[in-house]
C-alpha cells in the first residue's frame, strides 16, 4: 500500500516550501488511495520549541487538508537504537571514540574534506567492547565501503539516476556520543518501522539520500521510491529562508493577511509542479485528480515577493493575489460572507450577519485579500466617516453650486423615496433630469457624501444597504461641509 510521510522539523515556524510538501505529498496520497503520515523529527532538542510545534499545528489546520496518522519522533527513541544495533551487530558500523573530527590529518577525502578516522575504523571490535564497557562515550559510525570503487545508486522520481562513489562519503554518526540517533538514522528508521513507500521531500535532502540509501541496505529494508521537490527561491536566486526573508516565507503571514487556503494551497502547487494542460486556477479536487510526480519540475521555482514593499500587499508574488481573487470570486456570497465576518469582527466592528450578508455582492469584486473588505467597505462599518476632502463633492465640469444644489435635492428626495435599487435609480435619475444635470454629475456628490470618496461600490446598492437614515444624515453632513 502506498504510504507517505510528511516529517517538519519543530525548529521554527512552518516554512512555505514545508507547506508546499505537505501538500504534495497529502496530493499524492490522496490521487492514489494511500495513507499520509504526520511525523513530527523532534530528536535535536537542543532547538525543538513548543512554540515552533505550535505554529506547524496552526499551519497545517489552516490548510483544513488533513493526514492519517501521526507520531513524534522522540517518542521512538528505543526503535532507532535497536536498528542502530543491528547495523553495528553486522559489522557495518563501528564506535569512534574520539571527540569531533578536527585537524588536517584526518582530512582524508576529496577537496580536503573529512571521511573517516582511521584509527577508529580499523579498531577491533575485542578493543571496541572494552573500551565501551570502561564507560568511554562514543559515537556509532556507518562504515561505508572503501577502496572498491563500489557506487551508490538510487533512483529519483525527478532528478533520475542518482550515483555517488561510496569512496566520497564520509563515515556518518549513527548514533551520538549522548547515544542520541542523529537525523539520517531517525528518519530511515522510522521510515522502515512506518512502512513508507514514497519519500517526497525538498531537494535539499537529495545529498542526504546516498547516505539513506545505505541505512536501508545495512538495516535489510527495501527503499522507498525517492522523489525530491525543486527549492523556492527568492526574486535574487536565493534559498527562501526564515532568517533571510522574514515573515513572507511563513504560512501563516499568508493566513493573516487574509489568503484563503484553497487559493495557497492552488499557488504552491504551481511552484514546481504543473498540470498537463497549463491550467491554473484549480479546486482542491481538482489539483487531486491532476497531481502527479511526472508533473514535477527540475528547475527551481521563484516566489516574486517584494521586500521592502509599499503595501503589504504588494509584498507578495502578483500571482499569489490573482489566484486568491480567483478563488474569492469563485466562493458564494454565503460562503465568502462567512469568511469576511470574523476579519470584520476582529478588526473591532460589530456588523450582524445579515449585514455582512447584504455588503458582500458589492464588494466580491473588489477584492484581492479577506482583509481588503476593510477597506473597500470600511464606510458601512463605522457610524461617523473619517475626514475626507469637501472638494470631491463638485461633480465633474461642475461646481461647489451645482454640489449644493444636487445634495439638497437629493436629501429631499431620498427622504420620501423606497430604499430599493429599482425606485433609488428611477429617483435620483429623475431629479437630475428634473435640474438639467447629467446622471454622473448627479451621483457623484451623493457617492462622496454616503462613502467619503469616489471610488465606491455601485451607489443604489450601496445606498439600499446603508439605509435611509445613515444615508440622509451623511448628505446633511456633507451639506455642511460646502455652505
Amino acid at each position: 500500500m502506498l504510504r507517505v510521510r510528511f516529517a517538519p522539523s519543530p525548529t521554527g515556524f512552518l516554512h512555505v516550501g514545508s507547506a508546499r510538501t505537505f501538500i504534495f505529498n497529502w496530493l499524492y496520497a490522496r490521487r492514489n488511495r494511500g495513507t499520509l503520515v504526520l511525523r513530527l523529527d523532534d530528536t535535536d532538542v537542543e532547538r525543538n520549541t513548543d512554540a515552533s510545534v505550535n505554529s506547524i499545528f496552526e499551519g497545517l489546520r489552516w490548510l483544513d487538508l488533513g493526514w492519517d496518522e501521526e507520531y513524534k519522533q522522540s517518542e521512538r527513541l528505543a526503535l532507532h537504537r535497536q536498528i542502530a544495533d543491528a547495523i553495528f551487530q553486522k559489522g557495518l558500523a563501528y564506535r569512534d571514540f574520539t571527540p569531533a573530527h578536527t585537524g588536517d590529518s584526518e582530512k582524508s577525502g576529496a577537496n580536503q574534506t573529512w571521511l573517516f578516522n582511521p584509527g577508529m575504523r580499523e579498531l577491533s571490535r575485542a578493543e571496541s567492547d572494552r573500551r565501551a564497557a570502561a564507560g568511554e562515550s562514543f559515537a556509532l559510525r556507518f562504515r561505508v565501503p572503501r577502496g572498491t570503487g563500489e557506487p551508490v545508486r538510487f533512483n529519483d522520481a525527478v532528478y533520475g539516476e542518482q550515483i555517488k562513489s561510496a569512496d566520497d562519503i564520509e563515515d556518518f554518526a549513527l548514533l551520538r556520543s549522548d547515544a542520541m540517533p542523529t537525523y539520517h538514522l531517525a528518519s530511515c528508521a522510522d521510515d522502515i518501522d512506518l512502512r513508507i513507500s514514497h519519500v517526497i521531500r525538498g531537494q535539499d535532502h537529495l545529498s542526504n539520500t546516498y547516505k539513506h540509501a545505505l541505512i536501508f541496505e545495512g538495516a535489510g529494508a527495501k527503499p522507498p521510491q525517492f522523489a525530491h521537490l525543486p527549492l523556492l527561491v527568492a526574486p535574487d536566486g536565493s534559498k527562501l529562508s526564515k532568517r533571510r526573508h522574514g515573515p513572507v516565507v511563513s504560512v501563516t503571514t499568508y493566513r493573516d493577511a487574509g489568503f484563503l487556503p484553497e487559493a495557497f494551497i492552488n499557488f504552491l502547487c504551481l511552484l514546481g509542479w504543473s498540470p498537463k494542460d497549463d491550467r491554473e486556477k484549480m479546486t482542491r479536487q481538482e489539483l487531486t485528480d491532476a497531481f502527479s510526480l511526472e508533473g514535477i519540475n527540475r528547475s527551481n521555482a521563484v516566489v516574486n515577493f517584494k521586500e521592502p514593499a509599499a503595501t503589504p500587499d504588494e509584498t507578495f508574488d502578483p500571482k499569489a493575489l490573482w489566484l486568491n481573487a480567483e478563488h474569492i470570486r469563485a466562493l458564494s456570497v454565503d460562503e465568502l460572507s462567512a469568511r469576511l465576518l470574523p476579519v470584520v469582527h476582529a478588526a473591532g466592528f460589530s456588523i450582524a450577519p445579515e449585514q455582512m450578508h447584504a455588503i458582500t455582492p458589492l464588494i466580491r469584486e473588489r477584492i484581492k485579500l479577506l482583509r481588503d473588505v476593510l477597506t473597500a467597505a470600511d464606510f458601512f462599518f463605522v457610524d461617523q466617516l473619517p475626514p475626507y476632502d469637501p472638494a470631491e463633492l463638485i461633480p465633474q465640469k461642475g461646481d461647489t453650486a451645482m454640489a449644493l444644489k444636487i445634495l439638497t435635492r437629493a436629501r429631499e428626495v431620498l427622504a420620501q423615496t423606497e430604499f430599493k435599487h429599482d425606485p433609488l435609480d428611477q429617483t435620483l435619475r429623475a431629479a437630475a433630469l428634473e435640474m438639467g444635470a447629467k446622471a454622473g454629475q448627479m451621483f457623484q456628490p451623493i457617492r462622496v457624501a454616503v462613502c467619503g470618496r469616489k471610488n465606491a461600490p455601485p451607489l443604489f446598492e450601496t445606498l439600499e444597504v446603508l439605509g435611509r437614515e445613515t444615508t440622509l444624515a451623511r448628505i446633511e453632513l456633507a451639506l455642511q461641509k460646502i455652505q
